[in-house]
């Protein structure tokens, strides 16, 4: 078994074995690291990935998130190795999908801005990871594959929620049950990804991105994440509503009294978050 906490949970670095989380000027790195089988989710990972997401949901300092994977591939999606040692394999997938789902909607619904860094590969549950963060940025040779149903299985990890809204049910369902591998540039046509950079570069301009927003004015961030994700199930008249009601909360805040004496200025502003 891999070791417990190295540190303490309120500290600004949190090693859980098979995730590490590191939180600095604002900014944490969540990073996939079981690089050893190109960060493939088994139980203990997908656990450590739950508790690392309830510990940025809790943690103030946290204006943006960073998810990464460590090593050549950013995530290969399940364990099939481990799949294939489980005695009772419905059982074990349940375990590691409840533990995965969790950890999938405390970041969904953290105020903080996600992005994720994709280098290699993302396959199966890691392109599941990919579609649920807000923004993404793809190394040029990246490939991003469903694969679950070419090994006979289903998908999980939020994928069938998000991709049919980024991509549409045709397309999506194209990536199921095809398993299509699409490249960087397929994934930038479909809207999968944001940008597309050289693979040497991918790792700086992720961390830049992610910096920026993290100046930015979080809880806005957070009230214009909610209203665009539940705008595809609302009335047009409600979603309007929650629009001036969420504006009026904003206003309230010294980040809106900032940024618009900032505008009126012509200064950059300094969101507190």
């Amino acid at each position: 078994p891999r070791p417990g906490p190295a540190v303490e949970p309120d500290s600004p670095q949190l090693s859980l074995g098979a995730v590490s989380l590191d939180v600095v000027d604002g900014v944490a790195t969540l990073t996939l690291d079981r690089p050893e089988v190109a960060n493939a989710i088994d139980l203990e990972m997908a656990r450590d990935l739950e508790r690392a997401a309830r510990s940025l949901s809790g943690d103030p300092r946290v204006r943006a998130v960073l998810l990464a994977g460590r090593g050549e591939r950013f995530c290969a999606g399940g364990d099939l190795r481990a799949f294939a040692a489980e005695g009772d394999l419905p059982a074990a997938l349940r375990q590691i999908t409840t533990a995965l789902h969790a950890a999938v909607s405390r970041l969904v619904r953290l105020d903080a801005p996600v992005v994720a860094a994709v280098q290699g590969s993302a396959a199966g549950a890691g392109l599941g990871l990919v579609a649920a963060a807000d923004l993404v940025v793809a190394a040029a040779s990246a490939r991003f594959v469903m694969a679950y149903t070419a090994v006979g299985l289903t998908p999980d990890g939020s994928s069938t929620y998000f991709l049919p809204r980024l991509v549409g049910s045709r397309r999506a369902l194209e990536l199921a049950l095809t398993n299509r591998t699409l490249t960087a540039d397929e994934a930038l046509e479909w809207g999968i990804v944001n940008e597309v950079v050289a693979d040497a570069d991918m790792t700086e301009r992720a961390t830049a991105l992610v910096s920026s927003l993290a100046s930015g004015p979080t809880r806005s961030f957070g009230a214009a994440k909610r209203l665009l994700r539940r705008s595809s199930h609302e009335s047009l008249e409600t979603q309007m509503e929650d629009e001036s009601e969420l504006l009026a909360e904003a206003a309230v805040r010294a980040d809106a009294r900032e940024g618009i004496a900032a505008f009126l200025d012509k200064r950059p502003p300094r969101f507190e978050g």
